[in-house]
């Protein structure tokens, strides 16, 4: 499966490094394999590996290695002052890929500056418009994401095996995964005494999937402080475990103080109903459609949800310069304009407004709301794109 930040890679390594960041297992070393391919002498290093960061250490690649792939170097001492003297003094036609798990900013900490080196790319889980070499519905295709997430190695064991191997392998990944490898992370940014807290943490943010995050009820049940849990969700946000999607107010100072709603990078993760799951499914799709834009195209876009102090509310909303484009609500069922896209399209007419359904006989538009089909629309490439 050649991901969709392939060709654009390609590309920025022609000008600059190319810092490409996401969560564990979500398939940045097999990009970074892929792309290997095309030069003539490459190098792979990762700085977990023992003869990997000797090698890194020494500088002792290759003199003609025309592509550098230094994964997880972030954990290296002044990692940020050793990537730059490498930049500044590589030869011509030498490119520089580093990858990363933990979101690099957060290693930036000292050394000088690398602005005006490196381009940021930020890689997301599959999603069902990523599964154009599959002969599968587009209907398949969204209940293949919403039953095993969008992380590859359960996802193409899905996509390539009966469903009940499917789901056992599915098991073992997540047990693994979350067991193991995000301890370890956690482990990088917290002390040992946090880990319990922060495990229970992650499992009750299951059940408020798609809810406003409200720091004081979670300090309650976890019998911590209000500003530790919100240490503990930055850390897990932080780590590419969840992401969270604040309020639009075009008072900025004020949507600051309101409720995030939480969503996971692994839409199977998330708890709840189906109808959660597949709001989730559409926050990770939207986010990586935002972050492509911010990052590639380098547009001032946001994601956002709305929501009055009377409690109506439409699942998200794409910002552009500060300016509503777009109003999504999702619904597993209902074809009817739900009355708070209504009230918010309304009020903002300039905006698109789509409902997206999962169950859905026909697409319609009533009034200037579109009712869409979930797996149609979600498996189109174009879709996103035109949001």
């Amino acid at each position: 499966m050649q991901r969709y930040l392939y060709n654009q890679i390609v590309n920025d390594l022609k000008k600059k490094m190319v810092f490409l960041t996401g969560p564990r297992q979500v398939g940045k070393t097999y990009l970074a394999r892929q792309i290997m391919q095309l030069f003539r002498k490459p190098q792979y290093l990762n700085y977990d590996n023992v003869i990997d960061a000797g090698i890194l250490k020494k500088m002792s690649w290759p003199a003609d290695s025309d592509l550098l792939v230094f994964d997880e170097i972030h954990k290296m001492k002044n990692w940020k002052n050793y990537i730059k003297g490498v930049f500044d003094s590589k030869p011509a036609g030498q490119s520089i890929l580093v990858t990363g798990s933990a979101k690099l900013e957060l290693f930036r900490k000292t050394g000088d500056s690398l602005a005006g080196r490196y381009f940021n790319l930020r890689l997301n889980p599959v999603t069902p418009d990523e599964l154009t070499e599959f002969s599968i519905s587009p209907a398949d295709k969204l209940d293949f994401v919403l039953t095993f997430g969008g992380f590859p190695e359960p996802l193409t064991d899905a996509l390539e095996s009966d469903r009940e191997t499917a789901i056992n392998s599915l098991r073992r990944w997540e047990n693994q995964y979350y067991s193991n490898v995000l301890r370890n992370d956690i482990m990088e940014l917290s002390r040992i005494q946090e880990l319990s807290s922060m495990n229970l943490l992650a499992e009750m943010l299951r059940s408020r999937t798609g809810s406003p995050l409200s720091s004081l009820a979670l300090s309650e049940d976890l019998q911590i402080s209000p500003h530790t849990v919100k240490k503990y969700v930055g850390i897990l946000e932080n780590l590419y475990a969840v992401f969270l999607i604040k309020p639009y107010n075009r008072n900025i100072a004020r949507s600051i103080l309101k409720e995030p709603k939480v969503y996971f990078y692994d839409c199977a993760r998330a708890g709840g109903n189906e109808g959660v799951k597949l709001e989730n499914l559409v926050a990770v799709s939207l986010l990586k459609k935002v972050q492509y834009m911010q990052d590639v195209k380098g547009l001032n876009v946001e994601l956002n949800y709305l929501r009055t102090r009377d409690g109506r509310e439409v699942d998200f909303a794409i910002i552009g310069d500060h300016k509503i484009h777009t109003l999504i609500e999702v619904k597993l069922s209902d074809h009817k304009p739900s009355q708070s896209l209504a009230y918010f399209s309304a009020k903002f007419p300039d905006a698109r407004a789509i409902q997206i359904v999962k169950n859905l006989y026909r697409e319609e538009t009533i009034g200037n709301i579109e009712i869409l089909n979930a797996a149609e629309r979600l498996a189109d490439p174009s879709f996103l794109t035109d949001l």
